[in-house]
């Protein structure tokens, strides 16, 4: 069960870290109070307006999706507000078909035909109760404490003579003003101590409206499948056209050139011995060209140091051929299966690639890690950085190949670096090895 940090002693509150964490809760109250009530109500009324003219030509169909689009906003903010306090609020909505803008009847069946929609309409006037209420009941007692910890009440009644704060009020003398110091610790204490709580209470409460519904979440896993198989499958044609056309224009030419070669020297072996120990001495030139080929080919489809020592070593071997200082640093204890062996190999050796011709980099760094049925993969350089995944097919490329195994891709590359790609893949570990290791190549 989940530690609710928030119901320990209240001398816990002013720690450093939980004293932010109750601070930005505390903080988000008014705005929480105020978007709750004003917003969710003013866009109650809007949708239900623009449901009432849907039978107006034109009118209808035009306001409802740009009222929906506005509620759709507004409840994007409060999913951010919902994560300053530890609850995650998925986004629900269907993406928007294209060719379809504003005023036409397209967008306006889809606008309809998204449950999320109605389900951000069912949430307007819950929410706006229960934000205000809550947003108050956090709110109110830290904004007091906070009023009575500052002496303003010692100062107010200094001044006119006549004020009051708590349960003392009014003030008939100073020892009753001072009581106002020590109240207002409480307050703020109890304030600080409950804010949090209250605003989780809220969020979780609109997490039942505003999350993803069962059915709407298995479509967007069918959907999320249904495209990475077609990109896998694109993938798997694009690769059998690579492979066609090496072979076809490097092994395949050579062996015919060598064929050619053997069968003049059987011609001339009787009459000009010398002429065919040329040709034999080129045909056995070609087979070593071809031979090579060959190598060259079957090291992209599956390179036998992968199959011979595993991931870890073969990331070594990668290591080896950049021209920056590589550090390689690897906790795998056990081989993957060799499809995911695979795409992680060329997932590190594209990133690796870009490092040496794009970078300008002096060190790198490979770091894997499997833990908890995850293979994580963080690549990084000190070079100029301002890599982008939607500027070449190389990166994209990853993204589609680990796409195939529910895997995802993260880059960071501010301008003037560091380049940081943070790889993740579901899969599973066996024939388990005893120890990490770490290297520099």
């Amino acid at each position: 069960m989940e530690r609710l940090w928030w119901f320990e002693l209240p001398a816990h509150v002013f720690r450093r870290g939980e004293l932010w964490r109750a601070l930005r809760a505390a903080l988000i109250a008014l705005p929480v109070a105020v978007l709750s009530l004003a917003g969710n109500l003013v866009l109650f009324v809007l949708t239900v307006v623009s449901l009432v003219l849907i039978p107006l030509p034109f009118i209808g169909f035009t306001l409802f999706p740009v009222v929906t689009t506005v509620t759709r906003g507004v409840m994007g903010v409060h999913r951010r507000m919902a994560s300053w306090v530890g609850v995650d609020i998925p986004r629900p909505y269907r993406p928007v078909p294209p060719n379809t803008p504003f005023g036409t009847l397209r967008r306006f069946r889809f606008a309809m035909k998204d449950p999320a929609v109605w389900l951000d309409f069912a949430w307007l006037i819950p929410g706006a109760i229960s934000g205000f209420v809550l947003g108050l009941l956090a709110l109110v007692p830290t904004v007091y404490g906070l009023e009575g910890v500052l002496h303003i009440p010692l100062v107010v009644y200094g001044l006119t003579g006549s004020w009051g704060y708590g349960v003392v009020w009014p003030f008939d003398n100073w020892f009753e003003a001072w009581t106002s110091v020590p109240q207002g610790a409480l307050l703020l204490t109890i304030g600080l101590t409950t804010a949090p709580f209250l605003m989780w209470v809220h969020m979780k409460f609109a997490s039942f409206f505003l999350s993803p519904t069962g059915n709407s979440a298995l479509k967007e896993r069918v959907q999320v499948l249904t495209d990475t198989r077609a990109e896998t499958v694109d993938a798997q044609a694009a690769e059998l056209r690579r492979i066609e056309r090496d072979l076809h224009d490097g092994a395949q030419a050579q062996l015919v050139s060598l064929s050619m070669n053997i069968g003049l020297a059987e011609e001339l072996i009787r009459r000009d011995p010398e002429a065919a120990i040329k040709l034999l001495e080129e045909a056995r030139e070609s087979s070593g060209t071809a031979l090579n080929e060959l190598r060259h080919l079957v090291r992209g489809i599956h390179p036998p140091v992968l199959a011979e020592r595993g991931l870890e070593g073969a990331v070594r071997a990668l290591a080896l051929a950049v021209p920056a200082t590589v550090t390689v640093d690897v906790e795998l204890r056990g081989r993957l299966e060799a499809p995911v062996e695979s795409a992680a190999y060329f997932a590190v050796a594209e990133v690796l690639a870009n490092i040496a011709k794009h970078s300008n980099a002096r060190t790198a760094w490979v770091h894997m890690r499997h833990d908890d049925g995850l293979l994580t993969i963080g690549v990084g350089d000190d070079g100029d950085g301002g890599a982008d995944p939607t500027g070449g097919t190389g990166l994209r490329g990853i993204e589609r190949r680990l796409a195939a195994f529910d895997g995802t891709m993260m880059v960071s590359s501010p301008p003037g670096g560091p380049t940081v790609v943070t790889m993740e893949l579901p899969c599973t570990l066996s024939s388990p090895k005893t120890s990490p290791s770490s290297e520099t190549a």
